[in-house]
Order: structure tokens, then C-alpha cells, then sequence
């Protein structure tokens, strides 16, 4: 588990992935951990099933772009 104190308090990107009715898609979250961000998807998405969250690979996610989410 990576905890804040180590990130020296800067919010880190998350890739969550989801699956809303039958179709699988992942977003990027900016969040303080990765239980932050998977509320903050499932807030948005509340019939979502949150299948993982895991940190930003940006050369894996470079080659699948994620769905952007509303900036608040």
C-alpha cells in the first residue's frame, strides 16, 4: 500500500476500471489513494462494478486511452 506521507502529499493518478451494464472501460482518476478514487468513480457511476484500481501505467494506458472524466 502506498501511503501519502511516502507520495510527499501529492495526489496521484489512478486508473479505475469499471464496467457499466455490459461494456468494460477504465478512467483516470487524480486522487489521494486508490480508495479515494474508486469512490470518486462510484459517485459518479453508481451502477458501475469497480473491477480494479490500480496506479497509472502511462506506457500500457498510452496504447489503451482511457475515458476522460468531467473535470469538476
Amino acid at each position: 500500500m502506498v501511503y501519502l506521507a511516502q507520495l510527499g502529499g501529492a495526489a496521484v493518478q489512478f486508473a479505475v476500471g469499471l464496467k457499466l451494464k455490459t461494456k468494460a472501460e477504465h478512467v483516470i482518476v487524480e486522487a489521494e489513494d486508490a480508495l479515494v478514487a474508486a469512490l470518486r468513480v462510484k459517485s459518479e457511476h453508481p451502477e458501475a462494478l469497480i473491477l480494479y484500481v490500480r496506479r497509472q501505467n502511462r506506457r500500457g494506458d498510452a496504447r489503451h486511452p482511457p475515458h476522460t472524466r468531467d473535470a469538476e
